[in-house]
């Protein structure tokens, strides 16, 4: 019979390396209850503003819970982790984190807006526009083959910083077993995200997850994939109309940086938004999405805003 596992809540790890010893060690079918940390590891707290950004100690970002030893993974199988339940836990940030981001070289200042996320179906980010939340894990992953001291940031074929949002409740994450017993770990949960995380945070906040960890053998997958439940992707959003800008060019990264600038423009014009804001709102709720990749060389991304979100006072 298939039983349910607490992870326990007192130790993370921060990087990949297959001596992290097992928090726990489950069966085939078996399920477990997280209960993760934000991003920053306690560093940014609901009451912080953007000073704390210059002191974060980097090492103690990205902390997860597990690694889970999963009994009968071996290398070469694929794990499935049925993602049964997601919710926040009352709170979250966003900020802009200097040197980084999709226009790290133009948003240059540190920038931190923190969200009462206490009414569990959305945020306000100003109080003519309520963002949808819905919360994933940013880093879902198996340890790397051969890993040691591997940072958590980039993500890699064993999965790891996905921060796909279409990861939530109800999603099935299949990821290729690399090492025995797989050792999964989880973290960096995100309240709601667009597609691309263009300011490279989410909502970020401690997040109550529930999963259960399930071994399909003999069965080997390149790199990970997803199955959602049945229904639109962006089900607290479908109802409205949907603006779109765009970046066209030789180079992807390119074309997502002038879609995303048109989008800031857009947002600023036509809604008052600082150019802070407008950023910062891009990488919560707009969705960057290769539109066009076969034409001679000259891509077409577009960034999708979801109109829904601006409500009438």
């Amino acid at each position: 019979m298939a039983s349910t596992h607490y992870c326990p809540t007192d130790r993370v790890h921060f990087t990949w390396d297959t001596g992290n010893e097992p928090l726990l060690t489950v069966a085939d079918g078996d399920t477990v209850v997280f209960e993760t940390r934000d991003v920053s590891d306690n560093q940014i707290g609901p009451g912080a503003d953007a000073s704390v950004i210059a002191g974060l100690d980097w090492d103690r970002v990205y902390p997860l819970a597990g690694p889970v030893y999963v009994e009968g993974a071996a290398v070469g199988d694929t794990l499935a982790v049925e993602i049964l339940d997601l919710h926040t836990r009352g709170w979250g940030w966003t900020a802009i984190l200097p040197g980084l981001g999709l226009l790290a070289d133009e948003l240059t200042e540190p920038y931190l807006r923190v969200f009462d996320l206490s009414r569990g179906d959305v945020t306000p980010f100003r109080e003519d526009i309520l963002i949808p939340l819905t919360p994933f894990m940013g880093t879902m992953g198996v340890c790397p083959a051969g890993a040691s001291a591997q940072p958590v940031m980039p993500p890699g074929t064993f999965g790891g910083n996905l921060d796909t949002r279409q990861l939530v409740k109800g999603t099935t994450l299949f990821l290729p077993v690399q090492v025995e017993g797989g050792l999964f770990s989880t973290g960096d949960a995100h309240g709601c995200q667009g597609d691309g995380e263009i300011c490279v945070t989410g909502l970020e906040a401690p997040m109550y997850a529930v999963m259960r960890l399930r071994l399909i053998k003999g069965k080997s997958i390149p790199s990970p994939q997803y199955r959602t439940a049945p229904g639109p992707l962006t089900p607290a959003v479908n109802y409205g109309a949907f603006y779109g800008t765009t970046g066209v060019g030789g180079n992807l990264y390119v074309a997502a940086q002038d879609a995303t600038r048109a989008m800031l423009d857009h947002l600023t014009a036509t809604y008052g938004l600082s150019r802070e804001d407008a950023y910062l709102l891009c990488s919560l709720v707009v969705d960057l999405k290769i539109s066009e990749i076969v034409d001679a060389g000259q891509y077409v991304v577009s960034a999708v805003l979801p109109e829904s979100i601006f409500v009438s006072l």
